[in-house]
Formats: structure tokens, sequence, C-alpha cells
């Protein structure tokens, strides 16, 4: 999939923003004297910042823009400017649009407001502006977007305050917002920590370029190397997915801030997939599945993007720590502990070695030297050495707290920390210290530092994610699409394991019967006990009126079961349309799991595994992933449940059969694609797991499909 995605947006087509990111030459259409105006002052930033190219002001009532010629219209520009802003209210700003086409402009940003997120009359008044840009073949930013900034070529398209408070500094961080006030906030908040953001692109409506567009431009462009990303909602699909992939096999870490978890609508009601999945789940499906990275706050996007700058990213990360104080190293091991990065054990003859060093210190890991290293200074290389040397591990992190600001201490620390980072420069190095006045000298020692340690540890810990997904293989391809057929109409539950099963999603022995002596013969083939389950393509959730009989031991059950079942579903739900009961084996020894299938209105289909039977909805311990995919994601997704070990044999239950379960999965997502847009949703469940070797089975299922548009 990562290759179909790859090739639905190309880095040829990315490129096409270059003129948008680039421009050799700019018009800005509305630009004013003033500089403190919106068509000021991008003028004013390129001429204060020194920007090589042509700038074009037009205005029809000046001569002269800011000591610029101007020009009355765009017809009259002496050349196609490579981009033209466009700073002119409502109708104008179409006309002005449609000018700079007709010139030959490849390239516009639309500053102004009052479109899509107005009203209606402004949804229609966009969507005349976007077919303008496309008869043109414009790549258009915006409207009511902040526009570009790009410090590298001192290009500034944006009517952006932020810069009162300073200029861009060096550096490889690019900004992707589809919000231009939070956009050029990150960049404020990032000048702050004397972070290098040199590219800010925002989108604001995203009537044309999108998010994903600039995510894929920023994924080949050599001015960014870290990408933070501000995201409310994903527009499009194809381009989004194929600049992740970009991103990833370009080493390009993304931090993305993904706001909203609003749920999915209408097929809530129908499918109990849906109801615990959201736009939410299946947009961090996505971004787990190309290894970005999401921050919870602005803090935590910087310090993620602060970490990244290092481009060390260990793929099989693990953290050692160095402290002066016990209960530091307790705050850091449950800090790293929460974040999911292992902390294993220093060896036994490292441990011995220091402990004949200083013998009252702790030096399992986290290695707690005390603070009598301050007393015997050499103890300091020799306990930071072995924590390197002798535990090996890709990352670490030095707790000195205010040691590493004193004047006795301070020189002698910070020379022993430059000679052993030295000497592993492979390693992420990460200190821990109160002393602001050494922090950019340790970091052009290469260190980060932070100030509190369990900021720190969720950095290293993203660090060890962006790590791993840049490492991953090319997945193996997905299984062969099957042909799929559905029915016109949602269908009964015999119908809905008959299409699943023909795509490799086996259901359990059973038999549909219109009568009781069909259903007795159907129990008496299949076998004793039995279970029995009402029959009708308009009663999906059937436990919910008793329409499932457990254990019917014999003949005379199955009869007196059959006219239960009937009676019960005539008076729960007397309009449903009754096709007799579906007799099933019953079978025991299971782990009850659940599979589904939902279609996101963005991502299209996507599959879901989870622990089965009540608990879905109430323990939501599930994992979704796009389709398709094959056995060996699908067994990742499986083991990385909270609830696996219930399928690994916890407690000296028989293991259960996860490669069967993987491969049924597997088909699911198969049988997802080849469906089609009428397929709604799929839920299997429970999906009865038996012990290793003995298969897997479905048995119940719901498949939810769109009905047949007449004609």
């Amino acid at each position: 999939m990562r290759a179909e995605a790859a090739a639905a947006a190309s880095p040829k087509d990315f490129a096409s923003l270059d003129a948008l990111v680039r421009p050799r030459s700019v018009a800005l259409i509305g630009a004013s004297d003033e500089p403190a105006r919106i068509g000021g002052r991008p003028i004013a930033y390129m001429k204060a910042r020194g920007f090589k190219g042509a700038i074009y002001p037009v205005n029809p009532k000046r001569k002269a823009v800011q000591g610029l010629t101007a020009y009355a219209a765009v017809p009259d520009l002496p050349e196609a400017p490579d981009l033209g802003i466009v700073a002119v209210p409502g109708e104008l700003a179409i006309q002005a649009l449609d000018a700079l086409g007709e010139k030959g402009c490849r390239a516009a940003i639309v500053f102004t407001a009052g479109f899509a997120e107005v009203d209606e009359a402004g949804q229609a008044a966009q969507d005349r502006l976007t077919a303008v840009a496309k008869k043109h073949g414009i790549r258009m930013l915006g409207p009511n977007c902040l526009g570009v900034f790009n410090a590298t070529i001192a290009f500034y398209g944006t009517f952006s305050a932020s810069f009162e408070k300073g200029w861009p500094i060096p550096g490889r961080i690019g900004i992707a917002s589809q919000s231009g006030a939070y956009g050029t906030h990150v960049f404020a908040a990032a000048l702050d920590r004397g972070l290098g953001t040199e590219v800010c692109i925002t989108t604001g409506n995203e009537a044309e370029v999108a998010l994903g567009d600039v995510l894929g431009w920023m994924a080949q462009a050599p001015e960014v190397e870290v990408i933070c990303a501000y995201a409310e909602g994903i527009r499009e699909s194809a381009g989004f997915i194929a600049a992740l992939d970009l991103a990833r096999r370009n080493r390009k870490p993304i931090v993305m801030m993904k706001v909203g978890r609003s749920r999915l609508g209408g097929q809530a009601a129908q499918s109990h997939t849906a109801s615990i999945a959201g736009d939410d789940a299946v947009t961090q499906a996505v971004l787990d599945e190309f290894g970005v990275v999401r921050a919870r706050t602005t803090e935590e996007m910087l310090d993620f993007a602060y970490a990244a700058a290092k481009r060390i990213y260990p793929a099989r990360n693990t953290l050692g720590v160095l402290t002066v104080s016990g209960g530091a190293g307790v705050l850091i091991s449950d800090a790293a502990e929460a974040a999911g990065l292992a902390m294993p054990p220093m060896p036994e003859e490292a441990q011995a070695r220091l402990r004949e060093l200083v013998p009252f210190c702790a030096p399992r890991n986290p290695v707690d030297c005390t603070a009598q290293v301050t007393n015997n200074l050499p103890l300091i290389t020799e306990f930071t050495e072995s924590v390197a040397r002798d535990g090996g591990y890709p990352s670490i992190l030095a707790f000195w707290s205010q040691v590493a600001a004193g004047s006795s201490v301070g020189p002698v620390l910070h020379r022993q920390m430059r000679e052993v980072r030295a000497k592993y420069p492979d390693r992420l190095w990460v200190m821990s210290m109160l002393a602001p006045n050494k922090v950019r000298e340790y970091e052009a020692d290469g260190w980060l530092v932070f100030e509190d340690p369990a900021r720190a540890v969720n950095a290293i810990e993203a660090m060890g994610r962006f790590g791993a997904a840049f490492a991953a293989p090319e997945p193996p391809p997905p299984p062969a699409a099957p042909v799929v057929a559905l029915p016109p109409h949602t269908p009964s539950e015999a119908v809905a394991k008959a299409l699943l099963g023909a795509a490799g999603v086996p259901p359990v022995p059973e038999h549909a019967a219109p009568d009781s002596e069909a259903a007795v013969a159907a129990a008496s083939a299949i076998g004793y006990p039995v279970v029995m389950k009402i029959l009708s393509p308009d009663i999906l959730h059937k436990s919910e009126m008793g329409g499932v009989l457990l254990d019917v031991a014999d003949a005379e059950a199955v009869r007196h079961g059959f006219a239960t079942l009937v009676d019960r579903a005539r008076h729960h739900a007397p309009a449903a349309r009754i096709e007799g009961v579906l007799v099933a084996k019953q079978i025991k020894g299971a782990v009850e799991m659940a599979l589904g299938v939902i279609r996101d209105p963005v991502f299209g289909p996507v599959a879901m595994v989870g622990l089965g039977g009540i608990f879905i909805e109430v323990l939501k311990d599930v994992s979704f992933r796009r389709c398709p995919f094959g056995p060996e994601e699908a067994e990742r997704m499986i083991r990385s449940l909270r609830g696996f070990p219930l399928l690994d044999g916890v407690r000296g239950r028989p293991r259960a059969d996860v490669p069967a379960l993987a491969r049924a999965l597997s088909a699911l997502s198969a049988f997802a694609v080849s469906a089609g847009p009428r397929l709604l949703s799929v839920d299997v469940n429970p999906m009865l797991v038996l012990p290793a070797g003995q298969g897997c089975y479905a048995a119940d299922a719901v498949v939810e499909v769109a009905a047949e548009e007449a004609g």
C-alpha cells in the first residue's frame, strides 16, 4: 500500500509547490504603501531581509509602493511572476487570480477571507476561485490563509506580525499548519527557545493546496530536515499518505499536533466498530503506520523537534540513566515506564566494578553515582563511560541538576562529559540540568539539554519511534483481493458469513433453517449442543432482544427454541423479515476476539481487531489499520493489544491460534477493499480463537451495505 500511496502523488508533484515557497519573482495584488497593513507587510519584510527576486506591487491608485514601481493591473506587469499574492477583497480576489493565470503565473497565495469559512455563499465563491486556479494550472494556497515564509531566500509571503518579535534564525525545522495563527505561534515559541524554523507554510481553507501537499514538499526539500505539523482535519488522503510515506523514506521526522476528537456519525448506530473508532482513532492509526509522532502540547512539539534536529534516531531504543540523585532516578524510571521506554539493567560485572569505586552507589539503572563523585571528579568519567560502554544504551540521560552550574564542579564536569560523548558519537546524549548559562555550550558539544527530566524522557522515547519507523523494512504485499459481489441490501447473518467465508474469514459450522424440523436436522448433522440465533437481515444485534440461545441440547429443545426465537423477534421487531433461525456448532475453550471494518470518509476502509464479546465497547482495547495489509501486519496489530496475554497462554491457558487470527484479519482487509464503496461496515464479534493449530471461527457477523441506487 505504501507504493500505491506514493504513486498517488510523486515528488515531482510536490515540487510543483516550488513557485509558492521559492519564488524568483512576486506580484502583490492589493499592495499597500503602509508597511503595517496586510497588503504592505510582505513587501516591507522582503525589502528588510534582502529578497533577491523581483517584487511587483499592483495598485491602480499609486505609481510607487514602498519605493518600488507600482503597476495598475496584472496585465501591466513586465513579466509573468512566479507567484502572485492576492490581498484584495471578495470578487476582486477571483478576478485577480484569473488575471494572474492569464499572465502565466504558476502559483498564488490568497490572503482574502470571507469564503467557505463563512457561509454557503462563501463556499460558492470559493468554488469559483478554485475553478479559476485549476483552469490556469495555478497552485493556490488559501484562501483565508496567513501565507508563507522561507527565510533561506528572504521570501516573506505573509502578513504575520510575529516578526516584530524577531526574525527566523538558521535551522532546519519546517512548520506546516492549517491554522495561520497557530503556525506563527509555533514559530514565535520556537524563536524563544532558539530553534531555527526557516520555513513556515499555512494552508487556510485548502481550496487547492492541502496539508499533504505541503508535507510532501517539505519531505523532499533541502531547507527542511524536521517537520512540525498542525492539523484540524485531513481534507484528502492520497497526497497526505504519499507525503507521510516520502518523509519516512527520506528519514525526515514529522511531529504532528492533530486536534479534534469527533466521532463518526451515522455509521455508529449500526456498527460496533464505528462506535469506538471515530475520526481521531483512524487518523492515529495512519500516523502510526508511517511513524509520525503526535504531540499533545506546543511545548512537547518543540521538545520533539529540538531533539529530532540532532538526527539521531535509535531504531531499538533503550535508556541508560546516570544520576546524582536517587529521587530523580525514580522520577525518570516512572516517566520511562509510562512512555514505554525500556531501561534494562547494567551488566552484573559492570555493576560490581562501579560498586568497587563507590560502595554505596546504586549501579543497576538508573546508575546513581551519588554526590560522592563531586569529591572525586575523575569518577564522573568512570561512571559515564561505563553506562555508555558496558550498558550499550542507544540513549543516555545524565541528571546533574544544579551541579553543572557550580564553579567548582561545572568546568570539570563539562570537559569530562565532552570527552566521553566524543567517544560514542552515535548515541543520543541528553542532559538534565539547571544551568541556563551553560546550555549553549553543552548543545555545541552535541548534547540535548532539558531542565525537566520527564520531558527529556518523552523526547528520547519519540526519537526511538522515529528510528523504528525509519528502519522498518517495506511490508510484504497484502493478499490478493478476492472478487466480491455485495448483495443489493444489508444481508442476514448467514449470507454475511458466507461472503466473509469465501473471502477467507471462516465461519463457525452452521446451517440456516427456515422451520423447526429443518433446524432439528441441522442440529443433528452438526452435533449437540448447538447455538440457535434468529435469522433476519433487519435484526443486526440479536443478543439485545434475546435472539441467541446457547447449550441447546436435543431435538425437543431445538423445536422449542425455534418457536421462542421467532416469537421474540416478532415481539421486539414486528416489521422485521424473518428468514428462520441459524443453527451453529457451539465452540468452547476459545478466546473471544472481534474483527471489524469501517469506511472512513477520508482514508477509506479501515480494519480493526480487539477483545471480543461485550468487552469491546467497554475496554476499547483495539487496534486499527488502513486496508489492505498482509498477515504480518495483522499479527503486529494483534500483539499490540493490552489484552494480548489472553491469546498468549496467560496463567497456564493454552496459547491461541494467533497466526490463524492474523490470516483472517488480513483476509478481511482485502475483502473490504474489493467490496468497494457500498460496503459501510463489517462486525465479526465474537471471533472464536481456538488453541494453537485449531484455527478460528466467526460466530457472529454483520456486513452493512449501502442499498443499490435505483436504475
